[in-house]
């Protein structure tokens, strides 16, 4: 895809191949190839497979282990526009570093507004898909470059309207309640948001603070936008089961799914992950690859205006 006569190129980091290659089909794209390696003293080696120069570079990152990702994520910019680029974007569906949003004891990195500092200085526009905003109200506080963020509800209504009878919208907790009640209000859906106490990073206790008895003969549908560890999920099914729902289907966001989290999910009972395509697994069934390349040419052009 040209603009004026600038043209596209794709370029994926490490293990965001086959994102990378949707996308430039979509966008009718070229896609460039990175070759990558550590030093034997642990430095990030990187070499640019394809020429750039007069382009626009769209870097495509998948960021389920963000910290392993960081040198090549920050030095890559710099590297594509000393061989000639004319502006460098970053298409990344999932965005990490967004938890740690406020300092909570004295001496925290408010690694949020850090981590976006350090993007904000290397790229010239963003793209994602639902970040996980809690204190931070949008991306325009702490970014300061153009972005644009794609919305799944739209996609998670669809699938629920396809694949479940008479769903009912759960929200495990205070934090996923702007993302189930929206997607709630798009599937025609009544929703319940359920209340979380956090003992550690694993340890959770989850509550109703309600009656459900209403929504009795209605399936379950637990949405929220990262599946991590999958403790709260696990914490809420076994709540609704023991309640006398039917097995609780997971929709989330993000599949992040570190450690045994699929696991201990199918251990509480859970009948179905289901994931939008943010980050690869096996539980993608919502695509949202088509919202990402709008989204990117309404970067593109807002960076140009």
């Amino acid at each position: 895809m040209s603009d004026g006569g600038r043209p596209l190129c794709v370029l994926p980091l490490p293990r965001a191949e086959a994102a990378a290659t949707r996308f430039a089909e979509r966008l009718g794209a070229p896609l460039c190839a990175l070759e990558s390696r550590r030093f034997a003293d642990g430095e990030t080696y990187l070499r640019v497979l394809g020429d750039v120069a007069g382009c626009d570079v769209a870097v495509v990152a998948e960021m389920r282990d963000p910290d392993a990702q960081l040198p090549g994520l920050l030095l890559l910019p710099d590297a594509l526009r000393d061989l000639g680029a004319v502006s460098v974007g970053l298409i990344a569906p999932y965005l990490p570093y967004m938890r740690q949003d406020a300092r909570f004891r004295p001496g925290e990195a408010v690694t949020a507004r850090s981590f976006a500092r350090l993007i904000s200085s290397a790229y010239q526009w963003l793209v994602t898909v639902d970040p996980h905003l809690h204190r931070i109200a949008s991306l325009d506080e702490v970014y300061a470059l153009r972005s644009v963020v794609v919305q799944s509800a739209p996609a998670i209504a669809a699938w629920l309207r396809a694949h479940v009878e008479r769903p009912l919208v759960v929200g495990p907790d205070a934090e996923s309640a702007q993302w189930a009640s929206h997607v709630a209000r798009l599937a025609g859906a009544p929703h319940i948001v359920l209340r979380k106490t956090r003992r550690g990073d694993t340890e959770v206790e989850i509550d109703a603070p309600g009656s459900t008895s209403q929504h009795r003969g209605c399936t379950p549908v637990l949405v929220d936008d990262i599946i991590s560890t999958g403790s709260t999920l696990a914490e809420a099914v076994r709540l609704l089961t023991g309640r006398g729902f039917a097995r609780p289907f997971c929709v989330g966001v993000h599949a992040v799914l570190v450690g045994d989290a699929e696991a201990r999910l199918q251990t509480a009972g859970v009948r179905r992950i289901v994931t939008c395509d943010t980050l690869t697994h096996p539980s993608n069934e919502i695509a949202l690859a088509d919202r990402v390349v709008e989204a990117v040419t309404l970067a593109r052009a807002a960076d140009r205006a």
